[in-house]
């Protein structure tokens, strides 16, 4: 006479091996889709970091602005505008180059 585990067992391994095969067959059938995905994604990068520049370039001269008129103003705040204005600007650039670098 069988146990519970063991009848439970005997049902699970073949569902088990079921799909553990279609999964095998489904992996072996979609790497041509991902070899094609990441080709895809590959041409969407520079693109993608140039406009993350362009942007960066963008902001920078707007808070070049922005503290100017502040610095003209005689605000207080000068120094404190001018590192948030250059901490924005010098991320959005150096995301550009991160993501040509790590995707190219």
């Amino acid at each position: 006479m069988k146990t519970k585990v063991q009848r439970f067992f005997f049902k699970a391994v073949p569902v088990l091996a079921v799909v553990f095969l279609r999964g095998a067959y489904v992996l072996a059938q979609s790497s041509a889709g991902i070899d094609q995905a990441t080709a895809e994604v590959s041409s969407y990068v520079d693109p993608v970091s140039n406009l993350i520049i362009a942007i960066g370039a963008v902001v920078g001269l707007i808070g070049g602005v922005r503290v100017y008129i502040k610095w003209q103003s005689g605000d207080q705040d000068t120094q404190k505008a001018i590192m948030g204005w250059f901490g924005a600007c010098l991320f959005l650039i150096l995301v550009g180059v991160v993501i040509k670098s790590f995707f190219a």
